[in-house]
Formats: structure tokens, sequence, C-alpha cells
């Protein structure tokens, strides 16, 4: 909610091995290509335990396709406004006992704003071998390089009135945001035994960023680490049981240096340090079925977290904080059918601090302590074939929460653009509801019934209430950073020939704050799109698609600061009107 660069609090890996998440726990979700997998899978909060996620988001694991599930050949075209131009390729297949797949994608864009062109290459392979009927090893590897220009925040006025315009500084001083990576990994899967799984593999990251901004920040990272997981799901006593059980390691070492950025070139040297972040979490959840539709689940993780830099040069300091926690979770699942489930959980959370914020003016973590929040959390989830859902309803009460605030002067000035300051806050509070669902609501108005045409509805709704609790200064003011709901929903007409057309909207009702005296604040919106494409699930599948048709203008995020002023540069406004249209090819 309250930084606008690296993403935190969840944890991103890459089929459930490789981190993009480094150790000290940031994240560019700019490494990832949507186009190169086959599925996403969310784990919100504590559900994201198996893969060792301590944070209070969860997990994200993005799943590429294997030689198993792939096309031999595939390609795709995508291009539209604002010179957005993107082509990717890709090839997987078996022979014997190995498989691979390959996929690579270019892509550049101009941008709606000024000062925000960007290009970039992703690449990601796997390669599998059976060794045997239970024994099977898989390496990763996934490369990055990425151009991207930074038009920054503006002023509220700035961003409804003319937000093609870039923050001034940012173009005077060529904000930037350069990534180069490569990550090798290696996953060996065992099967000792039916119902029986062991899970075990390492990988390795190296990382080069250079970015330019206030000031000139030049990183070079190498990030390593291992894991173990077992799964156990059978019978015993009569009764079903499901337990998981494992140990990651994810370590890091990072010479970071910073200096003055003198119009977008390397200035003076004002600091340079060797930052180590080290990383160890045990977890064990166990699920018993009492019966054969409801299970009581329990889990536990402890966490060890290590903070340290050594300075070598300028104003670095040198420190280091050591973090050690353990986060319990109790819960039930029940399923009266196989269509459909009730879940609730109670469960513990910590996050350690991470660099990104706290390193730019040489502040070691000594000052920060972990973040903690106890959730609770109910709902409902379920699929069949006309009408999918699901929903929960959840409240974390968090202690020392993390919020990277904007350096504000007088005035409402923003200082140091592109920087911020984190802190602790003392008890805050989020809750809320999360809710989605897909329904066919009509079906054979034009087509016979073995073959009908359908009109579906989708969409998924977010409720934020996030506050602060009986703060000493903000009371219980809003949290700045988060709108209280949002709104994505398409209705789709789908021929049985594979043509799909509809409207779609996004939709932010009320505005939000972007302070935490609760002063200024963005304003409501509601984005208009349209989409027409063939899909039938042959070798061709093509769309064209029209965001935010009535051209309006708004905000799409925010910095956020202690106590904002008019003139404070803290938004991004949102991208004008938009064509896009691609088509892909698979054999």
């Amino acid at each position: 909610m309250s930084r606008n660069f690296h993403g935190r609090g969840v944890y991103l890996l890459m089929d459930g091995v490789i981190p993009f998440t480094t150790a000290d726990g940031s994240s560019d979700f700019q490494e990832i290509d949507p186009t190169a997998f086959s599925y996403i899978e969310v784990y919100k909060g504590a559900n994201a335990l198996q893969y060792g996620a301590n944070s209070l988001g969860g997990a994200i694991n993005f799943v590429t396709p294997t030689g198993y599930n792939s096309d031999l050949f595939g390609a795709r075209v995508d291009a539209g406004s604002f010179g957005f131009v993107k082509t990717s390729v890709s090839s997987g297949a078996v022979s014997g006992n190995t498989d691979y797949f390959i996929t690579g994608t270019w892509q550049e864009a101009d941008g709606f704003r000024e000062h925000s062109e960007g290009e970039s290459f992703r690449g990601s392979g796997n390669i599998g071998f059976r060794l045997s009927e239970n024994l099977e090893t898989r390496f990763y590897v996934n490369a990055n390089h990425i151009r991207q220009d930074i038009p920054g925040a503006v002023t509220r006025t700035s961003a409804l009135e003319t937000p093609e315009r870039a923050n001034p500084g940012n173009i005077l001083r060529d904000f930037e945001r350069n990534l180069d990576t490569i990550r090798v990994a290696n996953r060996t899967t065992w099967r000792p035994q039916e119902g029986t799984l062991v899970d075990f593999g390492g990988f390795y990251m190296d990382r080069h960023l250079d970015h330019p901004i206030s000031i000139y920040i030049d990183q070079d990272v190498e990030n390593y680490g291992g894991f173990g997981r077992m799964v156990d799901d059978n019978i015993y006593g009569g009764f079903r049981n499901r337990f998981v059980a494992g140990v990651q390691v994810q370590n890091g070492v990072t010479f970071a240096q910073v200096f003055v950025n003198r119009l977008g070139d390397r200035g003076a040297l004002i600091s340079a340090a060797d930052q180590k972040a080290d990383n160890t979490t045990l977890y064990a959840e166990n699920s018993l079925f009492v019966l054969p539709d409801f299970a009581l689940v329990g889990g536990v993780q402890y966490n060890y977290a290590r903070r340290a830099q050594v300075g070598v040069g300028g104003s670095a300091q040198t420190g280091a904080a050591d973090f050690d926690f353990w986060s319990p979770k109790a819960g039930f699942l029940w399923e009266p059918a196989k269509e459909w489930q009730v879940f609730g959980n109670i469960s513990r959370s910590g996050e350690a601090p991470t660099f990104s914020e706290i390193t730019i003016f040489g502040i070691t973590t000594t000052a920060l302590e972990v973040q903690r929040a106890t959730t609770y959390e109910i709902g409902t989830r379920g699929n069949y074939p006309d009408f999918r859902w699901d929903l929960s309803l959840y409240r974390s009460n968090i202690d020392n929460e993390f919020q990277c605030r904007a350096n504000v002067g007088p005035g409402g000035i923003v200082i140091a653009d592109g920087t911020c300051s984190q802190i602790n806050l003392d008890k805050t509070i989020h809750q809320g509801v999360e809710f989605g669902l897909a329904a066919r609501l009509f079906a054979g108005m034009f087509e016979p019934a073995n073959r009908p045409d359908e009109v579906w509805l989708q969409g998924a709704y977010t409720y934020n209430d996030f506050r602060f609790d009986n703060d000493p200064r903000w009371g219980n003011n809003e949290l700045p950073g988060a709108p209280p709901h949002v709104l994505n929903a398409e209705l789709i007409y789908k021929h049985p020939s594979g043509v799909y057309a509809g409207p779609t909207i996004e939709w932010s009702p009320e505005a939000f704050f972007v302070d935490s005296a609760n002063t200024v604040e963005t304003t409501p919106y509601a984005l208009w799109g349209a989409k027409l494409g063939f899909d039938n699930g042959g070798k061709w599948s093509a769309y064209l698609e029209g965001r935010n048709l009535s051209d309006e203008t708004y905000i799409a995020s925010a910095s956020v600061a202690a106590q904002a002023g008019p003139n404070s540069a803290l938004f991004e406004p949102g991208t004008g009107r938009a064509i896009y249209g691609g088509v892909q090819f698979r054999w």
C-alpha cells in the first residue's frame, strides 16, 4: 500500500522453486512474463505456508508448461496504443524420458506518459528427466533484460489535467530502472510410496540493478538457497490425513553503491556497502479429516532472518539485526460436496524489514521491528459448470506495520522524489472482503442446446477497510494508499464457433487518502472497455480489446505521506484510451 517500487509482503516464485522475491523480501513484477505461464496459483495469507511464505500477503506461484503439456511450436504477436509491441515464441516436446519447454518474449512501448519508454527481453525454460517411475528431476532457467524509463509521481492537479506529463525532475535526471537477471534452479521429486511426495532442490540468482532516481543506485546481487518439502496424504486408523513439512533457506549478498545523480550519470560516491540477508524457514501443517468431509487444520512456522550491512565507502554505516519468530495456524475445511467447500482459519504472520527503503540514506535495519499480524478468515469457494465463486472475509490485527512514507517538506513539497523513509506504525487493522465469481446467465439463445451459445458474467470485487487502531497521533484514521472498493467485471457473449465479445469495467467508486492525516485524497473513477476475440481451442486465436474507451482521467496509484499538501507530488495518473490486439498460433 505504501510504496510504488519493489513488491513486498507477497512471496513471488516460479514453478514452486525459483524465487522472484529476493532474500531481503523485495520483488519486481517487471521480471514476470504472463505469456510464459500455463497458470498462476494464488495462496492468500497463511495458506502459503507450504512454500515457506511468512508475510501477511501470502504467495503467488507462476507455473510454466513442460514438454508434457505444451505445443511443439507457439508464436504470439501483440500490438497497440502508445507504441506497444510484443512478440513471443515457445517450444516444448517429449522424447523418451526427457522433455523440455522454452519460451522468449521481446517487448517495447513508448508509454502513455512522457519519459515512460521501455524495452525488455524475458526468457524461461526447463528440461526434465524421468529417472524412474517414481523419481524425476527438472532444471530451470529464467533470464531478464529490462530497460525502463520512470515518469514519476506528480501533483494531483497535474495527474488529472495533464496526465501525459512526467515529473520534470524525472526527465532532468533521467530516472530509469534497468535490470539484468539470470536464475537457475533444480527440483527433484521422489514418490517413495502411494500418497507420499518428497521435493528437494536449490536455486541461484545473479542480478544487476542500474537505477538513477533522485540518487543513482547501482547494485550487484547474488541470491542462493535450497529447499526440501514432504507431502503425505494417506489413510491412518481409518482417517484421511494430509501432512506437509519442509525447510527453506534463502540467502543473498548485495554490493550496494549510491552516487549523486548528475543529470542521469554517476556523480560522487555517497555510500557503498556490502549487504547480507539470511533467511531460514521451517514449517509443518497437518489436516486431519475427522469426518470424510471435514478436516481440522493446524500448522506452525519458524522463521529466522538476519539483515547485516558493512559500510565500505562514503557515509554507509555498519550494523546488523537478527529476527526470529513463530507463526502458528489453526483452522478447518468442510467439503459437503466435491464441487464446493467452506474454510476458516486463525493465523499469525511476520515479516522482517527489507533493505530497499532503508539503505538509501545509509540507515541500518536496527531501527525497525518485525511486522506481526493475527488474521481471522472465513470463506467459501465452489466450481460448478455454470457457476464458480470464491468468497473470503478477513480481519488482520497488525503490530508494527511497515509504512514507506514519501519525504515531504514544508508546504507539502516532496523531497528526493523516488525515495521514502520506512517506519513501523503502532497498531493497525486490515479487514475486508474478497469476492470473485463466474456465472453463466444465458445459454442456447441462438444456437441449439447440444452446442449452445452462452452469456457469462465474470467479476472480482475487493473491499478494503484499512485503518489505524487508536494511534496516538492519527487516531482511527484510514490508512493511506488503498482504495476502499475495487470492481473488475465483464459480460461476455461466447459463440460455439469460438467467437466472443462483450463490455468490461474497472470501477473504483470511492477515493482513497494519500496521507495518514487524511487530508488529501485521489478521485473515484469508472473505466469502460470492450473485447472481441476468437478462440476455439485450435491452432489460431486472436483478440481485440479497448480499454478506458471514454478516455477518463484518473489516478491509478499513489505514494503516501504523513501530511500531504495540495502540491505534493504523490500521484501516478492512469493510462488514457487504448486499443490492443493480438494473434496467437499453436502447433
